[in-house]
């Protein structure tokens, strides 16, 4: 099998859809001899901040000289990114390689008549058959969907459960409350286990407090009064964290921050299972973090951020970042959203902050067409332009913000990978 052969197979994969439910994967990973129940793995779920704590986690138990393998999506800039071991993506040989052991498994159990993976079924077997064979002394595992019923969710124990923040997002499939989203969420904690969880909404903490009673599953918490801010300076930000003092790290937004505590926890209890881990590689690990596409300043005159915003809660903490950072300086937005998402909550929590705003459609069948977002918008914001693509709207925001000004692209992840390769490809012509 070559690359396109495995890539055809999995595009051919996404007409099985999205199904929820664990009997595919049971199928599937029997075949593969469960090597999943071979790893060990911190399983992380929520609505925001799963990437940025897994990038955190993985930098530290990096530094500490482990081989951590990070399953994660959406990707930014390739396909390949959604395996990783020490930040380097899956190489084409090993993917093929890898993705026709999985193709065979697959034909076979359809041959049994049962039912044919999905696309992220098939990845996330992928996944756990590349790290076992590359012998991951850790193994950072994002839940695509929920938590209960996501593929991920098919191992049996981990080191550890870990909830990022948890808002309304999704709620087709994860209802429409927030308790019922935090109970799939919840899904992932295991029987006389360890779940460590970022301070949450009281009706979201108490569904996770009750869950880890009935499955006598510590809880560990971020507290909000243990994170003391200390300030920002050439985009970098620093902060006390319980007996960690003066943490500095470069991702901004104090959103960042509590990831970041979050991570120092789940650190912790990583050392006291016995794994030699020092402060020094904690402080190390979170200096060097990066994670692409997150409140992320990729030029400078005028600022030009890039943040996959793509819900109300991550707006709001995009709108909390705009005040923090670039109070009283021109602001002007570029957005393209999914026609799935709660985009007129984004546009009433974002659009007054604004100077102008460029919006367009993403390229995608989920994608909201541009019209429909302008009329959200324009709202609370007269000075709202449809433009065709983002080549178009990163060439207009740079004009319009000036020199002095700041552009921030959000809305979708799925076009930040574009939109950082049109402006570094492009930035003279845009400056001239």
């Amino acid at each position: 099998m070559n690359y396109d052969e495995a890539m055809t197979f999995i595009c051919g994969t996404e007409k099985y859809g999205s199904v929820q439910g664990l009997d595919n994967m049971f199928n599937l990973m029997s075949e593969l001899e469960n090597v999943q129940d071979k790893l060990k793995i911190v399983h992380i779920a929520g609505t925001n901040g799963k990437g940025s704590v897994g990038s955190f986690i993985g930098e530290i138990l990096k530094s500490a000289g482990f081989k951590v393998g990070r399953y994660i999506s959406p990707t930014i800039f390739e396909y390949n990114e959604r395996f990783q071991i020490n930040n380097k993506f899956i190489e084409e040989d090993k993917f093929c390689y890898i993705c026709d052991k999985v193709k065979n498994a697959v034909e076979k159990i359809v041959s049994r008549g049962k039912c044919h993976p999905t696309s992220f079924e098939v990845e996330t077997a992928i996944a756990f058959l590349y790290f076992y064979e590359e012998k991951c002394d850790f193994v950072l595992l994002e839940t695509g969907l929920g938590g209960r019923l996501d593929a991920t969710n098919i191992i049996k124990e981990n080191l550890c459960s870990v909830i990022t923040s948890v808002s309304i997002d999704h709620t087709d499939c994860l209802g429409s409350s927030l308790s019922e989203i935090a109970t799939e969420k919840c899904g992932i904690i295991k029987n006389e286990s360890f779940t460590v969880s970022i301070f949450q909404d009281s009706e979201v903490m108490g569904v996770i407090e009750k869950s880890c009673a009935e499955k006598k599953s510590e809880l560990i918490k971020v507290l909000r009064n243990d994170i003391l801010y200390k300030g920002f300076q050439d985009y970098c930000q620093s902060f006390d964290y319980k007996n960690y003092s003066n943490v500095k790290i470069r991702l901004l937004g104090k959103f960042q921050i509590e990831n970041a505590s979050l991570a120092i926890e789940v650190v912790e209890l990583l050392m006291r299972k016995g794994y030699n881990i020092t402060k020094k590689n904690i402080y190390d690990g979170l200096f060097d973090t990066t994670w692409q596409g997150r409140f992320q300043v990729i030029g400078k005159n005028p600022v030009f951020v890039v943040d996959g915003a793509h819900n109300a809660d991550a707006a709001k903490r995009l709108r909390e970042n705009i005040w923090t950072y670039f109070e009283n300086k021109k602001i002007v937005f570029i957005a393209g959203v999914f026609k799935d998402k709660d985009y007129k909550k984004i546009a009433e929590i974002t659009a007054d902050l604004a100077y102008k705003i460029f919006v367009f459609t993403l390229k995608s069948p989920r994608g909201l067409d541009s019209k429909i977002l302008s009329e959200e918008f324009l709202k609370y914001n007269k000075n709202v332009f449809c433009v065709s693509d983002v080549e178009e709207a990163v060439s207009k925001s740079i004009l319009a913000a000036g020199k002095d000004g700041v552009v921030i692209a959000f809305g979708s992840l799925s076009y930040m990978g574009e939109i950082i390769k049109i402006y570094k490809e492009n930035r003279e012509i845009f400056y001239k």
